[in-house]
């Protein structure tokens, strides 16, 4: 294996180009022969002219050119001095403190019986090594090989121990190491040391290794942990709580849903600030503002009816909130009255859906102590307005009656009631009493005004009404309990046999009914009977007509009237 060609002082950057000799280029001086060497072919070359000469010494070789401008240069010379570099920017130490000389160690020998190695010879020419020597190829794989331990590496290099001068080998490694090291030479008859396998070892117990109990402790830790934390912010939040409390009292608030039940009122007119204070003083909130600003922050809190509420003790003020917005923590009764019912009627409903005793509320029915409209008449009758009512608790029968009073009051101003019959001619009373008729003749609200048109006609030809509901309700019955003694009997709702309106409404008209008899359609309709089960009528105006059509109906056996 050739050499590597030199990187050393004096070599260029790159090193000298492959299979040259490792000195910078020589150039032969022109003109100059090469030495006839005949049959030698192992000898050196002969030197050029001039430089084998003995009036030529090496000094005064430098610098001299040829005859041609070229360096005349032995390659013996001495190299050119070499180039500026990093290492020629360094500098000495200040402190000018002479380093410690270098000491050659002789190589660690495996036992006090080592003797120093051969120089190693020169490789062979084939040896793929290139010369160098192949690492362990000193051991001997039959020998025991010794633990030793590591030394480790001193802060201070100054405290590693070092050879003495002249040591040998066997001093050498007593110095490396400690007497106080582990001892792990043996018997003196098995080659004074110890094989891996004699080594005693202490069997691995698991319940004793100290990073197997740490790391079965940590879970249990971080648990430990968590919970003491949760703790902290819990006492935090009531610790705030309760400091603002002291604060600010208008700002108090209870925590949790609150406990046991409570009823609470809430007003007619009432504003969010009544209500909450109503609340605070029935102990249901700690203070108005928490209750205050949750509402305002929600539009349907505007919307809270007045009521009997079932709420709970000490709740929060968003939790308070959200039970008066609950339709089912309302107590209320609702009661529907129908359209079409008698005075009677309504009072006995009332009574199985309220509770309220029926003598209480016959009581109560005092035209003197509700609030009827004047063209009323001092009569109740027709002015109880047919709906669907929330009675709360402790609501008295009068106060029932009242409240219906006063939704016909309502429903009436909203239809200009006074005004339109005026223009009709009729007094209020008069157009109540009739929409009470059309609320019984039809079950139909298509037809309602049609039925009125056939009404205001007859009133105006001075016909009679012939409506059996009117003789029915004077007589306590049902229409289709009538008999042809009925019919003829001298009653003052019965309109066969006499002229125009009942002295009162026969029922409480609805809003339809109401409208209907306020605007009533044009023609001249004058008869209507029933020709379908499904309650739709056939009206004309002729006679003939109308007796056919009675006809049809008695066949059909729907009941007819007219």
């Amino acid at each position: 294996m050739p050499a590597p060609f030199p990187t050393g002082f004096g070599a260029p950057a790159g090193g000298f180009p492959p299979g040259t000799s490792g000195h910078p280029p020589v150039f032969p001086r022109p003109g100059a022969g090469l030495v006839d060497r005949s049959g030698d072919e192992t000898g050196p070359m002969g030197a050029p002219g001039g430089w084998s000469s003995a009036d030529s010494p090496l000094t005064s070789r430098h610098g001299d050119r040829d005859d041609h401008g070229f360096d005349r240069q032995h390659p013996s010379a001495p190299l050119p001095p070499l180039p500026a570099g990093a290492w020629d920017r360094l500098r000495p130490r200040e402190d000018a403190v002479d380093d410690d000389a270098t000491v050659a160690a002789p190589r660690l020998s495996a036992g006090p019986d080592d003797t120093p190695e051969e120089p190693p010879a020169e490789p062979a020419a084939d040896d793929p090594t290139g010369g160098l020597d192949v690492i362990g190829a000193n051991v001997d794989d039959d020998r025991p090989r010794p633990r030793r331990r590591v030394l480790r590496r001193r802060r201070d290099e100054g405290d590693a121990p070092q050879p003495a001068p002249g040591a040998t080998p066997a001093d050498d490694t007593a110095a490396l190491h400690p007497q106080d090291d582990l001892d792990l030479h043996g018997d003196p008859d098995d080659g004074g040391l110890l094989h891996d396998d004699e080594i005693p070892i202490a069997p691995y117990d698991p319940r004793t290794d100290p990073q197997r109990r740490r790391r079965r402790r940590r879970p249990l830790a971080i648990g430990l942990a968590l919970l003491v934390l949760g703790g902290m912010v819990v006492g935090i939040v009531l610790a705030g709580q309760q400091l603002l409390g002291m604060l600010d009292p208008a700002a108090r608030d209870y925590a949790g849903p609150g406990t046991g039940s409570v009823d609470v009122r809430v007003q007619q007119g009432d504003t969010l600030t009544d209500i909450a204070r109503t609340l605070a003083d029935a102990d249901v909130i700690a203070s108005t503002g928490p209750f205050v600003d949750a509402a305002q922050g929600e539009p349907a809190a505007t919307g809270i009816q007045p009521g009997v509420y079932s709420l709970r003790l000490q709740m929060s003020g968003q939790g308070a909130l959200d039970l008066l917005l609950d339709p089912a923590s309302r107590q209320v009764t609702r009661v529907t009255v129908p359209e079409g019912f008698t005075v009677e009627q309504i009072l006995t409903r009332l009574a199985e859906e309220t509770g309220t005793p029926l003598a209480e509320l016959e009581a109560a029915a005092d035209p003197a102590a509700l609030p009827l409209p004047p063209y009323a008449g001092g009569q109740l009758e027709g002015y109880l307005f047919p709906a669907t009512y929330d009675f709360e608790p402790g609501t008295t029968p009068q106060q029932m009656l009242q409240r219906m009073v006063e939704t016909f009051n309502e429903v009436a101003a909203r239809l200009r009631l006074e005004e339109r019959a005026a223009a009709l001619g009729r007094t209020p009373g008069e157009v109540v009493t009739i929409a009470s008729m059309i609320q019984s003749e039809t079950r139909l609200d298509e037809e309602r005004a049609d039925v009125a048109q056939v009404i205001y006609n007859r009133l105006n030809a001075g016909i009679a009404l012939g409506i059996d509901a009117t003789l029915a309700y004077g007589l306590d019955k049902s229409g289709n309990e009538l008999t042809v003694t009925d019919l003829q009997s001298d009653n003052p709702y019965n309109t066969r046999n006499r002229r125009g309106l009942p002295p009162t409404p026969i029922s409480s008209p609805g809003e339809r009914s109401l409208e209907a008899a306020l605007a009533p359609t044009t023609g001249d309709l004058l008869y209507y009977v029933l020709e379908s089960e499904d309650g739709a009528h056939f009206f004309t105006s002729d006679y003939a007509e109308f007796q056919q059509a009675r006809q049809r109906c008695a066949d059909a056996g729907l009941g007819c009237g007219g």
